[in-house]
């Protein structure tokens, strides 16, 4: 589900180094949270993106998700398929479906970046958190309302 040769973002990227370039797209657990994708907006060439800064977006039924750059660099190419096609990054987010090439400013950045077993592990800390939220949040609405007015006492 998670190929082993990319390099991972908190915020649901994932990077694929060839040299000073760099292949970005979002990861499988990002378009199976979202469900399908229906709109990409994606930089131009020549603009240059910052790491953890806002460099587009893709939309969904559910949302609008903003795309957060694992690596700051130049776009070199985008993914005119994906704008074309959007359903292509749910299909097959490691591949068809990637989104922009960069040059990168610091080949070194991509240390700062989560392997594999890392975003694994991000994910399930992620899953476990919504858990327990969605959890609490049950319990809550169970807990009975009290009214005075039918013999409860404070005091």
């Amino acid at each position: 589900m998670y190929p082993e040769d990319l390099r991972y973002h908190e915020g649901h990227t994932w990077v694929r180094q060839e040299g000073d370039e760099a292949t970005i797209g979002i990861t499988q657990y990002a378009t199976d949270e979202m469900g399908e994708i229906i709109f990409a907006e994606l930089p131009d060439e020549g603009t240059q993106i910052e790491r953890d800064e806002v460099f587009g977006n893709v939309e969904s039924a559910k949302a609008v998700e903003d795309l957060l750059a694992p690596v700051s660099g130049t776009v070199l190419r985008r993914n005119e398929a994906v704008l074309d096609a959007p359903e292509t990054i749910n299909e097959d987010p490691y591949s068809e479906g990637w989104l922009i090439v960069v040059r990168m400013e610091d080949e070194s950045s991509l240390d700062n970046l989560l392997t594999v077993t890392e975003y694994r592990a991000h994910i399930d800390e992620a899953e476990e958190a919504e858990e327990e939220a969605e959890e609490e949040e049950a319990e809550e609405e169970e807990l009975p309302a009290f009214d005075d007015e039918e013999g409860g006492d404070l005091g």
